[in-house]
């Protein structure tokens, strides 16, 4: 018996242990998963302060129109930079690739589903024009916008030089994930470090949802970073590729290299949050978890000086090949002031972005978006069910 006994001992003892990867799974959260704690103190809104430096431009409001071309061009970036924001210009859009862009965004916006995609792809196979990029950037100065300007990497080698010597005033390398290393055998990847030195105006980067890539591209001289895969709703990165994580856990640890980076050097590089957002409670979120700006995409595209005619698309939706994107139909539902600043005709927190934003810092007691940093963040799940089955009855 003793002998048997011990030889289970041991057995035991030797037992194999097998890690499984889904036991290091950890948990991630969107903004629908989590809700903002009211502390001790409230300030008024008429006192929360929203205005910024960004990549030294004076911006009033946190907001940046992203690079779509359902989105940004001069009209509406003219109307942004009147409102406080500033809008990007995407250099591999129909901008630059067209004289007049309005017959061809008039025929993305009403093509049939079935036909979009090769429409897409048929429109952006036109190329890219120099003498147009140096007229946009003409046009927004002209309109009283600064120009901020928006390539993929491989793009931005040849253009970012041709930007800043035509006066483009900030410079986004932007890819569906960026990252400090990028391996390639078939062609010289774009070195950050060389291309952000040698540009004479500041160079942001995106997009990235991970910690350590965040703090090496800004220890490479990235002025901005842009956190972001996949949430947008244009964008089917995460269904075409299965990759992403939800924002609130991606701008949470981004910031957190921000914060780690800023107390080891006392170089602040702001963080933005790109895609996901649609009502002024997302965009408080976003800035509780530690952005200092967000980019929105299709919240803007519904405004009636956005050039998508009441439609969107993703940036890598024109691909002929994988398409990353599809054209979504947001609707025209008013101007690009009641958007942001109303006054709003809906309850659900689609207009007046920025007051819903003023009032929910006052109520927090966060009168910087600084401040705004420090709010508490709960996981709450059923924030958005709670009392609300009138509301819910019929849908």
């Amino acid at each position: 018996m003793g002998e048997k006994g011990g030889g289970m001992t041991d057995t035991l003892a030797n037992r194999r242990v097998f890690r499984s990867k889904v036991d290091a799974i950890r948990p991630t959260y969107g903004f629908e998963d989590v809700s903002l704690a009211p502390g001790t103190d409230t300030v008024d809104p008429a006192d929360v302060v929203l205005a910024q430096d960004f990549c030294g431009i004076g911006l009033e409001i946190p907001v940046l129109a992203a690079a779509m071309d359902a989105v940004a061009d001069v009209r509406l970036s003219a109307e942004l930079a009147r409102l406080g924001g500033l809008s990007i210009l995407n250099l591999e859009g129909v901008q630059t690739r067209y004289v007049d862009p309005s017959e061809v965004l008039a025929r993305i916006a009403t093509a049939d589903d079935a036909d979009v995609q090769d429409v897409l792809a048929e429109t952006y196979a036109a190329p890219i024009r120099e003498d147009l990029i140096a007229r946009r950037i003409e046009e927004l100065h002209a309109a009283g916008s600064k120009a901020a300007v928006s390539a993929t990497p491989g793009v931005a080698r040849k253009y970012g030089p041709f930007c800043a010597q035509h006066g483009a005033d900030l410079f986004l390398v932007q890819s569906q994930v960026s990252s400090a290393r990028h391996l390639a055998t078939g062609y010289e990847a774009l070195a950050l470090a060389e291309f952000a030195r040698f540009m004479p105006i500041p160079v942001a980067v995106g997009n990235t949802t991970n910690a350590e890539a965040a703090y090496q591209l800004i220890e490479q001289g990235a002025a901005a970073v842009f956190v972001g895969v996949g949430p947008g709703a244009a964008c089917t990165t995460r269904e075409v590729l299965g990759i992403g994580v939800p924002q609130v856990t991606a701008i949470a640890d981004v910031a957190a290299a921000r914060d780690l980076y800023h107390a080891e050097t006392g170089r602040y590089v702001p963080v933005v949050a790109d895609g996901g957002m649609k009502r002024g409670g997302d965009i408080a979120k976003a800035l509780a978890a530690g952005a200092d700006v967000v980019m929105l995409g299709s919240p803007l595209a519904r405004a009636s000086e956005a050039p998508g005619r009441g439609t969107n698309w993703g940036m890598a939706a024109p691909s002929p090949m994988l398409p990353r994107g599809t054209r979504i139909k947001v609707g025209t539902v008013g101007s690009l002031d009641q958007i942001l600043n109303g006054p709003s005709h809906v309850t659900d927190g689609t207009q007046n972005l920025m007051g819903a934003l003023r009032q929910s810092m006052a109520a927090l007691g966060a009168r910087t978006i600084a401040d705004m940093h420090e709010v508490e963040i709960v996981y709450a799940p059923s924030v958005i069910t709670e009392g609300k089955s009138w509301q819910l009855r019929g849908k």
